[in-house]
């Protein structure tokens, strides 16, 4: 995540452009016919349609109740062999945790490690560990590919309901996978987390040989790497869920808006801590934060509605070049779908390509429709990725 933190804090200070396809012609009508041509998730190019300044949806941002948030992403290259690049401690109850952790030793030569997390029991009674969400994939250097995934799968988990027991100072394994898994120079390391505790517990993520375990190499390592504020960040979080409510009802006849969150402006970063210090942190994209969104709408046109995204930073430099997210859609019926976008790439490029994410019908019954789902800044991804609504003529 390092390369475009670091453009998104040049963009704020303006020292870096952003090229990208101003709207000339606007014209809604050939806007409409390709996207209702289009099957959800395909990249659709809507040349002289696309640019940054479409006007935003306001909107109140609540926290939701969630558990304690823990990201290890600083360093995200793991530079030493044998080293701990996150240690946090945790109290009693539900935790998050997201780890986004590349091999990244060179000296005295590239060689095959491994990367886990562990978790040690600090209480004086038993811990009762239960997994609630797992996403877990291979170790890969394709960051894309495993920031999709790795989110499809953790909206998608379904854990057995089994719980490990650790004695009092005892340390486990929290993702098996991890300690059985090689990773190779320049390969990332990606999981994604909840479980419950019942003691307070610390959680590491550590990088060592690959003869080791991690349990039995953990309490060895002395070697704490220094945060350095930089990538996404490291640290433990008291926020993890938001809710995103619109102060307006969005009308087809106003023509096309944006939300905008995960920007670092409108929306903030989340702050909390790193280590026993208590030092200040800041995870920079709010990567891991997931975004519960409802919005109501109105067709006084007897339009409907696409929703899109694209890539709106392509322009900035080398490392915006790509963008692919995965959401959680609510349908009418409450049924949930999860689908990674776009469906049939690894990622859109940049204008004038968009993704169409899901068309919306008005309802001749109700004056007011309602759109909800769950977004979550996507990983190795330039940010922020703009969520669009589009006016669209009806079916013919």
């Amino acid at each position: 995540m390092n390369k475009h933190i670091k453009t998104s804090l040049l963009l704020m200070l303006g020292l870096v452009s952003c090229k990208v396809g101003f709207a000339q012609k606007n014209d809604l009508s050939s806007v409409s016919k390709k996207i209702v041509s289009a099957n959800k998730g395909d990249i659709v190019l809507l040349e002289d349609f696309l640019k940054t300044d479409f006007p935003k949806l306001p909107y109140t941002k609540t926290v939701l109740p969630g558990p304690q948030y823990i990201i290890s992403d600083d360093p995200e290259y793991i530079r030493v062999p044998e080293a701990i690049a996150l240690q946090e401690t945790v109290d009693p109850g539900a935790v998050r945790l997201y780890v986004y952790n590349v091999n990244g030793v060179k000296e005295p030569q590239k060689m095959p490690r491994k990367i886990s997390a562990v978790i040690k029991n600090l209480g004086h009674e038993n811990m009762h560990f239960r997994m609630l969400k797992y996403a877990s994939q291979k170790p890969s250097s394709n960051y894309f590919e495993i920031g999709k995934k790795g989110l499809e799968d953790y909206f998608l988990s379904a854990v057995n309901n089994q719980v490990k027991v650790l004695k009092p100072g005892e340390v486990m394994a929290i993702d098996e996978k991890l300690e059985k898994q090689l990773v190779q120079y320049d390969e990332l390391v990606h999981g994604f987390y909840e479980f419950v505790v019942d003691q307070p517990a610390q959680i590491a993520v550590i990088q060592f040989a690959p003869d080791e375990s991690g349990p039995k190499v953990f309490p060895r390592i002395k070697t704490l790497i220094p945060h350095s504020h930089a990538n996404a960040g490291r640290g433990i979080f008291p926020i993890s869920n938001y809710q995103i409510n619109p102060t307006d009802t969005l009308d087809t006849k106003k023509g096309a808006v944006q939300l905008i969150v995960a920007d670092g402006q409108d929306d903030p970063w989340i702050t909390g801590t790193i280590g026993a210090k208590k030092e200040f942190a800041k995870n920079a994209g709010n990567y891991g934060v997931l975004y519960k969104t409802k919005i109501k709408w109105k067709s006084t046109d007897g339009k409907g509605l696409a929703l899109v995204s694209w890539n709106s930073r392509s322009g900035d430099n080398q490392w915006c070049g790509g963008m692919g997210l995965t959401m959680e859609l609510v349908g009418k019926d409450g049924q949930k779908t999860v689908m990674q976008y776009p469906k049939n790439a690894l990622i859109t490029k940049g204008y004038p390509e968009a993704i169409l994410i899901e068309t919306y019908w008005p309802d001749p019954k109700k004056e007011i429709q309602e759109i909800e789902f769950t977004y979550s800044p996507p990983g190795a991804s330039c940010l922020p990725t703009p969520l669009i609504f589009v006016p669209i003529d009806p079916k013919k």
